[in-house]
């Protein structure tokens, strides 16, 4: 499934709580969902990391404080939402659930079916996740106990080249990285359990993005190789040659009827990043008049990141009458 249906099909659930895990191969952004899906449903959200826990984590027992009661009760971790003190609504996720041991999953079982933590119950309105990877992506993935997949609706999580590149845009990711993930897509998520080093939408973004800029030119590769592996550093290298290369974008916005419009797909990729950061409400009609220039799928391409960046372009003339001329393409 898609992120943005994920997140629709999360909030559908919400109102009956029904569990959910959600699995895919490691840098996919599955965490990351639940966080976005709790804040835009305005409720609390709680993380806890399985592979990190241990089974008194969830509750260890402790003499009762009466004077004279030789009896045992449960304390429960301060980060249990507890029925009359929590919140009324909110979602618990567990975290890499899928590395967590048997007894840990047992817990777990209790909690989403039974609603409680050792006889205390959560309240009401809290919804439980998990997340996960899958076995076959060898991340450390322990089997799931029967009755717990039995106990909750498992979804797998599918990259999808528009979800990411609308996400990327939303949360300034580096236009570089996302005109590279454009032309190449393949190499958006291209997990291999074999190699040391793969290409996932997390590697992209805090492994690439966030180091361009801060490392010297020099240390680049190298710094790229050890986060999406050596081939796809090898590409995004040569691509970031091109983009360097390119014409000024603020140059082609100020003459956008005389400026050459190159052939090569790969600078044409290149390219369309680079103005569609640049695009504002002041020069949208010098911006319209080159992208027009352009292969009709590189006009789409720039227009709609530059839109997703700035969706007050919408409201311009120059927009509008790109959208007459472009009716038949969606985006």
């Amino acid at each position: 499934m898609r992120a943005s249906l994920l997140k629709e099909t999360i909030k559908s659930l919400f109102p009956i709580k029904r569990t959910l895990c959600i699995e895919g191969s490691p840098g996919g952004g599955k965490t990351t969902i639940v966080q976005e899906v709790a804040a835009e449903l305005g409720v609390p959200y709680i993380e806890r990391h399985m592979p990190t826990m241990l089974v008194e984590d969830f509750g260890i027992l402790f003499p009762s404080s009466a004077s004279g009661d030789s009896t045992l009760a449960y304390k429960l971790p301060d980060w249990f939402p507890v029925k009359g003190k929590a919140p009324e609504s909110g979602i618990l996720c567990f975290d890499d659930r899928n590395q967590a041991s048997a007894d840990l999953q047992k817990v777990l079982a209790n909690i989403c079916q039974a609603r409680n933590l050792h006889g205390v119950s959560m309240p009401d309105g809290w919804m439980v996740v998990s997340t996960g990877n899958r076995q076959s992506d060898r991340a450390g993935a322990n089997r799931v106990l029967g009755h717990l997949r039995n106990r909750e609706t498992v979804i797998e999580l599918e990259t999808h080249l528009d979800d990411f590149r609308g996400w990327a845009i939303n949360h300034g990711v580096r236009a570089e990285v996302i005109s590279f993930i454009s032309f190449r897509p393949g190499l958006l998520h291209d997990y291999d359990p074999q190699r040391d080093s793969n290409p996932t939408p997390r590697a992209w973004v805090e492994g690439v993005s966030d180091v361009l800029g801060t490392v010297p030119a020099e240390a680049e590769y190298e710094c790229f190789k050890g986060t999406v592996g050596e081939g796809a550093a090898a590409e995004f290298v040569g691509f970031l040659k091109i983009f360097r290369k390119l014409p000024n974008p603020d140059g082609v916005l100020l003459n956008p009827k005389t400026s050459d419009v190159p052939s090569d797909p790969a600078t044409l990729y290149a390219l369309s990043g680079a103005l569609a950061t640049r695009a504002t409400e002041a020069n949208m009609e010098r911006f319209n008049d080159y992208i027009e220039r352009m292969p009709k799928e590189f006009s789409v391409l720039s227009m709609s990141m530059a839109c997703r960046r700035d969706p007050d372009l919408c409201n311009t003339a120059a927009f509008t009458r790109w959208s007459v001329n472009h009716q038949d393409v969606l985006f």
